[in-house]
């Protein structure tokens, strides 16, 4: 009796966590869906990819803020990955999009170096997590991003692995190119030269199909709109500034502010603190000092709540819950930024005391993913 209540209570946390995330992405995406609004985001890509096939522009210059339907403003190697979906129907291409970032959210999370029990914790918190479920419905990237994210954090000190993440996330998107400033610093320089060169030859890809006039149409249309005061709905500290009735001039002041604050403690969590301290620090700020701060780009903070969480800090499981599907409705937009702060303030002080200071499975060492048999260490699983 006592062994089958074990092995009940043993099954509990991974069936609830399963349970959970399948349940509630089930059920925002088939709501999307009869609203017309599954993959909003994704059939903005689609539609400038087949635009562009059709003999049209990739870049419409016509926007001026972010967030409308069709805006499609990453840069031109995305065409890559979003090419082969338009040669199927819209919708089917957005059904199995939305597909992909399930299992691109379930994989980044299963490549986290932490023990098994935080990683369904992890799980579980995802799969009631606003900023996920808001990601996956709208098909936005963030779950793609999260699984570059956590292998770079996986095999930091494999160069290609993390060549080839920092790569593609950069790829996505401009902003985890900053992992390559961190690798640069912290002496990983056969990993900037792997990822430099799976860069080159995803440009140049995009650049037969895209031409070459592509790289500046993106630039141009991406500098117009990334209006981090003027822009609605997002929640980077300018415009919480500027929503709460200060003057243009002063939510600049503390949008820049913002921007230089993270910047130095950046420095300073790359020289002064452990490796992978440092590394998640910089995670949180490929979003932190975006342009536009979307409530879904909070996804990524699960990588430092996972470490924190196998260090023994159960207090950041607060993060995900603050912005969670429960609370949808009732979440402060300042609650966004807030967390940010206070993730990145924690892994730098977590983290602080330098490399020598590593050790053990949360300091990035490859974790088992597959069950430990009786009587098998660790050691013995890692490859």
């Amino acid at each position: 009796m006592t062994l089958t209540r074990e092995r009940l209570r043993a099954a509990a946390l991974p069936t609830t966590a399963i349970v959970a995330l399948v349940a509630v992405v089930a059920a925002a995406s088939i709501s999307s869906a009869n609203a017309g609004t599954l993959g909003f985001d994704f059939l903005s890509y689609d539609l400038a990819v087949r635009r562009f096939f059709d003999g049209g522009v990739l870049y419409d210059q016509s926007f001026d803020y972010t967030g409308a339907f069709g805006l499609f403003y990453y840069p031109p190697p995305f065409v890559l990955f979003a090419a082969p979906l338009a040669l199927l129907d819209p919708m089917l291409a957005a059904w199995i999009w939305t597909g992909a970032l399930v299992v691109a959210f379930a994989a980044g999370v299963a490549l986290m170096p932490v023990d098994r029990t935080t990683r369904w914790v992890i799980l579980l918190l995802g799969g009631i997590s606003w900023p996920m479920v808001y990601a996956i419905k709208l098909g936005q990237v963030g779950p793609i991003l999260l699984v570059t994210f956590a292998i770079g954090w996986r095999w930091m000190d494999r160069p290609w692995r993390f060549g080839i993440a920092a790569a593609v996330g950069t790829a996505i998107k401009i902003q985890p190119a900053l992992l390559f400033v961190w690798a640069v610093v912290t002496g990983r320089r056969r990993a900037v030269a792997a990822g430099l060169a799976v860069l080159a030859v995803l440009a140049v890809a995009a650049t037969i199909i895209a031409g070459p006039s592509s790289w500046i149409d993106q630039a141009t249309l991406l500098a117009r709109v990334s209006r981090p005061i003027d822009t609605p709905h997002n929640m980077t500290p300018g415009r919480l500034a500027f929503e709460a009735g200060l003057g243009q001039g002063i939510a600049w002041a503390i949008q820049i502010a913002n921007w230089v604050l993270v910047g130095a403690i950046l420095i300073v969590a790359t020289l002064r603190c452990r490796p992978v301290a440092s590394y998640l620090a910089v995670v949180i700020a490929t979003q932190l000092v975006s342009p536009i701060l979307w409530d879904h780009y909070a996804l990524v903070l699960l990588l430092p709540v996972a470490w924190m969480m196998a260090r023994g800090h159960r207090w950041t499981i607060v993060i995900p819950l603050a912005t969670s599907i429960i609370l949808v409705g009732s979440i402060p937009p300042i609650t966004y930024p807030v967390v940010y702060w206070i993730m990145l303030i924690a892994v730098v002080r977590e983290g602080w005391g330098g490399p020598e200071a590593d050790h053990g499975p949360e300091a990035g060492a490859e974790i088992p993913l597959r069950p430990q048999a009786s009587g098998e260490t660790d050691a013995m699983l890692v490859p």
